[in-house]
């Protein structure tokens, strides 16, 4: 359904060099800085002046990667910005429920009330081996830890009623004791007694977010996330999926204003469309095409590289979707419902992989980029997007410099942030105690 008067939500997703598989290679960028603070604040600061409402930095537990580690990196942007939400990646199946609780908190209180926690099940078996575990568990079996971990952090945020720390001089009394409570949580994967060891955080909660599309991914986001990072690479799939989660909620007592949906969007924009389509050349050129060609093999049973590259992509020989169980396994259907959809060519499909992960690229001039989002807005696709810029900080700058700009004009983006917490920037309420009415017959009864 078409809407005329939302608001645009944006986020930007950073990552090394930028998103684009070339872009350590392109000279407007420089890969040694990937581990250095003083970058990620650039990157900060870039997407404060353009009012995102946050940044969102992935994390896995095994492969080669050069990323930081997600807790330490935002709360040290913490003390460096003022309004920006800041969104760390953490899974379940390798984390513990009560330090995975006490570290929001910590960085909720840091930050202001900024935090958010992408909430992820597990990556590979290489994750399991590294933490010296028997197996990856399936897929079902992570969303039934995912789920119940969740819900044992939320009631560890909930064990501090909000009033607990009282600050009594005369008194000589801190905290209200009879105000912070076990929770003596027993599930079928955890126990845990409580309460923790840190009150109530600034947000209630971190502002949670789920990202994935599959099944299980969708039901998790209907029934516990704020805002779901999604990847649909044409307007269609886009507005199938925002509907489809979007109905889910009712069944969990939620309204659709209570979820954000925001899609992967990897933009390469400039003055004009054709300054932009040879920046993408340009990138484009400096990726390996048969490493790609390689990777990309893994969602079919046949070589890529054995057919012309300018021959239609073989849906026909793709392996069954969830029959591949590494990274993000609702990416398999993604990436293959885009190329049919779209006949593409292999060679279509190699570029658009080089830009997106999978997620939605879009290239063209600031007005065409302008259109794109603003479409995928109004018609029911998106309430914001996941932006995966080519090139950092370039792509990130021109996207303030110029994309904000026209938004505003549009009328579809805010000139002022709206509140102090990232809930209130993204129109979130603030969560209730779920503990509130206990605790309060509790009382009453003793």
């Amino acid at each position: 359904m078409a809407q005329s008067n939302k608001l645009l939500h944006l986020n930007v997703f950073i990552r090394g060099a930028g998103h684009h598989a070339g872009a350590w290679k392109h000279p407007q960028t420089n890969p040694k800085l990937d581990l250095t603070l003083d970058y990620y604040a650039e990157l900060a600061r870039i997407a404060e002046r353009g009012l995102f409402d946050c940044l969102f930095m992935a994390d896995n537990y095994s492969g080669l990667g050069r990323r930081l580690e997600p807790f330490t990196l935002l709360s040290a942007l913490a003390a460096l910005t003022k309004h920006i939400g800041l969104i760390a990646t953490v899974g379940t199946t390798y984390n513990d429920p009560y330090h995975v609780a006490r570290k929001f908190a910590s960085l909720d209180y840091i930050s202001g009330g900024r935090a958010a926690w992408n909430i992820v099940t597990g990556h590979s078996q290489a994750d399991a081996d590294n933490f010296g575990k028997p197996g990856h568990p399936e897929v079902a079996k992570r969303y039934e830890i995912g789920d119940e971990f969740v819900r044992v952090t939320k009631q560890l945020w909930d064990s501090w009623e909000e009033d607990a720390l009282v600050y009594d001089r005369a008194a000589d009394t801190t905290i209200d004791s009879n105000k912070v409570h076990e929770i003596n949580f027993k599930g079928s994967y955890y126990s845990v007694k409580g309460p923790l060891n840190i009150p109530r955080p600034p947000q209630g909660y971190p502002v949670l977010v789920q990202a994935g599309s599959s099944e299980g991914g969708k039901e998790l986001a209907a029934k516990t996330g704020e805002v779901v990072f999604t990847a649909q690479q044409t307007l269609g799939a886009a507005k199938q999926f925002y509907a489809d989660v979007k109905s889910r909620l009712a069944k969990y007592g939620r309204t659709p204003d209570q979820l954000l949906v925001m899609p992967g969007l990897g933009p390469i924009v400039a003055d004009t469309e054709a300054e932009a389509k040879d920046l993408e050349a340009e990138l484009d050129s400096l990726v390996d095409a048969k490493k790609s060609l390689k990777y990309l093999s893994r969602y079919f049973d046949v070589d890529l590289a054995d057919y012309p590259l300018d021959a239609p992509v073989p849906v026909d020989k793709a392996k069954p979707y969830g029959s591949i169980d590494v990274g993000i396994t609702s990416r398999h259907e993604v990436v293959i419902d885009a190329a049919r959809r779209e006949n593409m060519t292999i060679r279509q499909f190699l570029s658009r992989s080089y830009g997106g992960h999978g997620h939605a690229t879009f290239t063209g001039s600031v007005v065409q980029v302008a259109d794109f989002i603003e479409t995928w807005l109004r018609e029911g696709g998106a309430d914001g997007f996941n932006l995966l810029p080519a090139v950092f900080p370039g792509g990130l700058q021109t996207f303030v410099d110029k994309v904000v700009p026209e938004l505003q004009n549009r009328g579809i983006f805010r000139t002022e942030y709206e509140g102090r917490t990232l809930r209130e920037n993204l129109g979130l309420a603030r969560p209730d105690n779920v503990h509130k009415r206990v605790w309060a017959l509790s009382r009453e009864a003793n």
